[in-house]
């Protein structure tokens, strides 16, 4: 929900919720005040801006969200949750988790921490690990090198200036880069890309990366969507870097280079996808 931030989200058709699920949704659909794609990610933010700048700030929402993002394809509903309360309590954890009690109190107070932590842990107990999975996985100032494995260069959508190229048409004035691919694809791009890193080069941290993303892809219903989204990273990217932007497809051809044996092709495009990531994630910490 950071304003530099880019998204891995799943949409699942309409059957794979319960039956009220499903009537709640339906009428979320057609609904006309519910927020529409091209001001989610800023309504999104407000929310959370207004949250963590309150006295005291309130790092998780009392409520769980009842907005979605929706995609239809050949009439089939779509439906990627936004999950704010459950996200914001697992970003949460993995913050308090890795920062230094006395710093921690500089951002929250000890005891809206423990009672977020409180609350938490509370919905676990009463909770299945299926309530626990999140549609939107998040990443600030960069996007994972993992995350570019499902897709294909083919389905890349590019927005610029109001006029979107890409197999999906249509014109928006929002700016940004997406990718949108069918489960089936993902978890199969997925699985070839483990097996060619395992045989080639072993277990490395990229390996674990993209076993984590494959095994979060297995969770969801098999006739899914899988988007990547970058998100508030278009922010960071002027237009010629954006254009020029092909990491899904270079991470490709790395790949398939690692597979027919070629490393020095397979070195140079693995290559140009992380040094292009790595001078963006750089921004967070320049002047």
């Amino acid at each position: 929900m950071l304003p530099y931030a880019a998204y891995l989200r799943v949409y699942e058709p309409l059957v794979a919720f319960t039956p009220a699920e499903r009537v709640s949704w339906a009428a979320y659909a057609e609904a006309a005040d519910r927020p529409r794609r091209a001001g989610a990610l800023h309504a999104e933010h407000g929310e959370a801006v207004r949250r963590l700048l309150g006295i005291p700030p309130t790092p998780a929402p009392a409520q769980e969200s009842p907005n979605a993002y929706l995609r239809r394809v050949e009439e089939v509903l779509y439906v990627c949750p936004w999950q704010s309360r459950l996200r914001s309590w697992l970003a949460f954890s993995r913050f308090r988790g890795t920062t230094p009690p006395k710093l921690m109190e500089r951002f929250v107070p000890p005891a809206v921490a423990a009672q977020t932590a409180d609350d938490f842990d509370r919905f676990k107990r009463r909770t299945d690990s299926a309530a626990l999975r999140t549609h939107i996985r998040g990443s600030t100032w960069h996007v994972p090198t993992s995350w570019f494995v499902p897709f294909d260069g083919n389905e890349r959508w590019l927005v610029i200036d109001g006029d979107g190229d890409g197999n999906q048409g249509g014109t928006t004035t929002t700016r940004n880069l997406i990718y949108v691919t069918s489960m089936a694809h993902a978890r199969r791009r997925s699985a070839r890309a483990l097996q060619i890193i395992r045989r080639q080069v072993g277990e490395v941290s990229i390996t674990a990366e993209v076993e984590d993303v494959a095994r979060w892809l297995e969770e969801f219903h098999p006739h899914s969507l899988v988007e990547l989204d970058y998100g508030g990273i278009v922010n960071l990217m002027d237009d010629e870097t954006l254009q020029a932007d092909e990491s899904v497809a270079e991470l490709a051809a790395a790949l398939t280079g690692l597979e027919k044996g070629e490393e020095e092709l397979a070195f140079a495009m693995y290559q140009r996808v992380i040094l292009r990531w790595r001078s963006i994630q750089l921004l967070e910490s320049a002047n």
